[in-house]
C-alpha cells in the first residue's frame, strides 16, 4: 500500500504540473504488482477528484466555458468512452495502445525539435475524431490525455486555459468512466477501498505539482507538456510491445 501511495503521489504531482499525465503513471505504477484491472479501478476515483478540482480552478462560468468551446470533442468522447469500457475485457488492449502511441510520440518529437503541427482553430470534424479516439482510449485503458493533449497543443492553447480545459474534459471523462467501470464489473466492492484509499495522496502530489505550475511560464509549460507527452507516447509503445511479448 505505500508503494501505491508513493504512485498516487508521483501521478497527482505530474498533474499538477502540465494537467495530464496521471492515469498514465497510475497504470504503468500500479500495475508493475497489481493486475491490470486492479490498477484500473484504483486510478477512477482519484482521478475523478483531480479532475473536478482542476476543471473549477478558475470557478464554474469559465469551467462552462470550456464545456460550450469544446461540446462536440465531449459529446463525440463520453459516447465512445461508454463503448470502450464495455470492450475492456475482450479487445485487444495492444491494438490500442500502438495505435494511440506512436502518432503521439511521432506529435511530440516534431514539435520538441522545432516542426511546427498548428490548428488554424477548432474544427467540428477534427474534435469529432480526436474526442473518438480520446474516448475509446480512455475507456479501454483509464488513458485519454495524449490525444487530448495533442488536439490542445496543435491550437496552440495558453497554459491556464489549457489547465482548465483538460479539467473539464478529463473531468467528464472520469465520471462517465466511474458509471461505466460499475457497470463493466471494474468497480466493485473488492476494488472501491483501493481506488478510495488512493485519493488523498493524488490530492498532495496535485497540490505540490501546482505550486510549480503558477511559476513557470508559457514557454516552459508547453515544453514540458510535450516532454511528458512524448513520455507517454513511448509508454503507451512499450505497454502494446509488452502484451505482445
Amino acid at each position: 500500500m505505500c508503494f501505491a501511495a508513493l504512485v498516487a503521489v508521483a501521478a497527482g504531482f505530474v498533474k499538477g504540473v502540465v494537467g495530464f499525465g496521471m492515469p498514465m503513471i497510475f497504470v504503468s505504477g500500479l500495475s508493475t504488482f497489481l493486475a491490470p484491472e486492479l490498477a484500473l479501478a484504483g486510478l477512477i476515483f482519484p482521478t475523478l477528484v483531480a479532475n473536478m478540482t482542476q476543471a473549477f480552478r478558475e470557478g464554474p462560468t469559465a469551467a462552462w466555458q470550456s464545456v460550450k468551446m469544446f461540446k462536440m470533442f465531449l459529446f463525440v468522447g463520453l459516447v465512445t468512452l461508454s463503448i470502450g469500457a464495455q470492450m475492456v475485457r475482450t479487445l485487444p488492449l495492444w491494438s490500442m495502445l500502438l495505435t494511440i502511441g506512436l502518432p503521439v510520440t511521432l506529435f511530440a518529437m516534431l514539435q520538441l525539435r522545432g516542426v511546427e503541427i498548428k490548428l488554424k482553430g477548432p474544427s467540428t470534424w477534427v474534435a469529432a475524431g480526436v474526442g473518438a479516439i480520446a474516448g475509446f482510449m480512455g475507456g479501454i485503458s483509464g488513458i485519454w490525455g495524449p490525444p487530448t493533449v495533442a488536439y490542445l497543443s496543435a491550437l496552440g492553447t495558453p497554459k491556464d486555459d489549457q489547465m482548465r480545459i483538460q479539467g473539464v474534459i478529463y473531468g467528464l471523462g472520469a465520471v462517465a468512466l466511474t458509471v461505466a467501470h460499475f457497470g463493466s464489473g471494474v468497480l466493485r466492492a473488492q476494488t472501491l477501498p483501493l481506488s478510495l484509499a488512493m485519493v488523498f495522496p493524488a490530492v498532495l502530489g496535485m497540490w505540490i505539482g501546482g505550486r510549480i505550475f503558477d511559476r513557470i511560464d508559457q514557454v516552459m509549460f508547453r515544453r514540458a507538456t510535450l516532454v511528458i507527452l512524448l513520455m507517454a507516447g513511448l509508454n503507451l509503445i512499450r505497454r502494446a510491445v509488452m502484451l505482445l511479448i
